[in-house]
C-alpha cells in the first residue's frame, strides 16, 4: 500500500466531510445552543460525532445503494423529520416570544439529559438529508477509491466530524458573554424557530 496515496485519500475524506457538514442546519444549531448553554455538551458531541462515524461507515460499506432502492424509508423518514422540525420550532418560538420561557440563560431550568439527547437523535436520524449526505454522496465518493484507500477517505471524513463538533460544542462557550442578556436568547432563539420552520417546510415540498 502507497503511503503518500493512504494520506491523500484521508485528507480527500477530510475534506469532503468537512464541505457536507459546516453548513447552517438543524443540528448545527442545536449543538451550538447546547455549548452556549454549557448543558451536557459532550454527551451531545458525542451523539452527533458517534452517529456520523455509522453512517460514514455505512456509506463507506455500499449501504448508499440499499438507500437509493427503498425511497419509501426516506420519504417516511423526511415526514418525521420535518414533523420534529417543525415541533422544535414551535418551542423555540415560544421560548422567544415569552420572557418566562427563556431557559438559555445560565440560570435558566436545565433540560434532562434523556430528554437532550432524544433531541440530539431526533436532530440527526429523522433528518434524510444526513443519509442523502453520508451514505449516498460520501458512500459514493469513496466509491472511486480502490480497496483500503476508501476506508482511509472514510477515517478522514469520520475525523472531520469529530473535529467539528467538539469544536462547535465546546467552541461555543466562548460566546457566552454575548449571550448574557435575555435580548441575545430570544435573537438566538428567534433564529432557531426560523431555521427549523425553514427545514421543517423544505422536508415537506421535497420531492
Amino acid at each position: 500500500m502507497n503511503t503518500s496515496s493512504a494520506v491523500q485519500a484521508a485528507l480527500s475524506g477530510l475534506g469532503f466531510g468537512l464541505s457536507l457538514i459546516v453548513v447552517i442546519g438543524a443540528q448545527n444549531t442545536f449543538v451550538l445552543r447546547q455549548g452556549i448553554r454549557r448543558e451536557h455538551v459532550l454527551a451531545v458531541v458525542a451523539v452527533c460525532a458517534v452517529s456520523d462515524v455509522v453512517l460514514i461507515a455505512a456509506g463507506v460499506a455500499g449501504f448508499g445503494a440499499v438507500i437509493r432502492s427503498a425511497p419509501t424509508v426516506l420519504v417516511m423518514a423526511r415526514y418525521a423529520g420535518a414533523a420534529f422540525l417543525i415541533g422544535y420550532g414551535i418551542m423555540a418560538a415560544r421560548r422567544a416570544l415569552s420572557p418566562g420561557a427563556i431557559t438559555g440563560e445560565p440560570s435558566g431550568a436545565s433540560v434532562a439529559l434523556g430528554a437532550t439527547l432524544l433531541t440530539c437523535l431526533g436532530m440527526t436520524w429523522l433528518n434524510p438529508n444526513v443519509y442523502l449526505d453520508t451514505v449516498v454522496l460520501l458512500g459514493s465518493f469513496a466509491s472511486t477509491y480502490a480497496g483500503a484507500y476508501r476506508w482511509f477517505l472514510a477515517a478522514g471524513a469520520m475525523l472531520g466530524s469529530i473535529l467539528w463538533f467538539t469544536g462547535l460544542g465546546f467552541g461555543a462557550r466562548l460566546l457566552g458573554p454575548l449571550f448574557a442578556r435575555r435580548t441575545a436568547w430570544r435573537a438566538l432563539d428567534s433564529v432557531i424557530a426560523l431555521i427549523m420552520f425553514t427545514f421543517g417546510a423544505v422536508l415537506v415540498l421535497q420531492h
